[in-house]
């Protein structure tokens, strides 16, 4: 089991996918970090040598933003948009949905309590 970042990468799955298991690292920059280590995606896990884990990790610690140092990151971020009184920041703040429609679209954080009409009322065999 290959450890990259602090992370232990799957050994049964394609390098590609496997480095999508580092936080901030996506389909996109995984491609990017093996094709600048000289590696090909279709590479398992388990075959990679120290070498080569050594050469992506150098790559990552290089060229990209991950684990605690990112999400301390866009923690500060979102403090800074709380602090300065944004719109954003606001949101945040209230826990409730940044972008896009809020009215219906934003179960997720607003809980899924729809006020409707027949919303919270007994049936008529509950009542006696």
């Amino acid at each position: 089991m290959a450890r990259i970042s602090g992370i232990v990468i799957p050994d049964n799955k394609k390098i590609s996918f496997s480095l999508r298991y580092i936080y901030g690292i996506g389909p996109t920059a995984s491609l990017l970090i093996l094709q600048s280590a000289g590696i090909s995606p279709d590479k398992s896990a388990k075959d990679l040598t120290a070498e080569e884990v050594n050469k992506i990790q150098g790559i990552i610690d290089k060229n990209f933003k991950v684990g605690g140092e990112l999400k301390r990151e866009i923690g500060k971020n979102v403090q800074r948009l709380k602090e300065i009184g944004t719109w954003r920041g606001l949101r945040h703040a209230r826990r409730l949905p940044i972008r896009g429609r809020s009215k219906t679209n934003s179960r997720t954080l607003r809980g899924n309590i729809r006020k409707t009409m027949g919303s919270g009322r007994k049936s008529t065999a509950e009542k006696t």
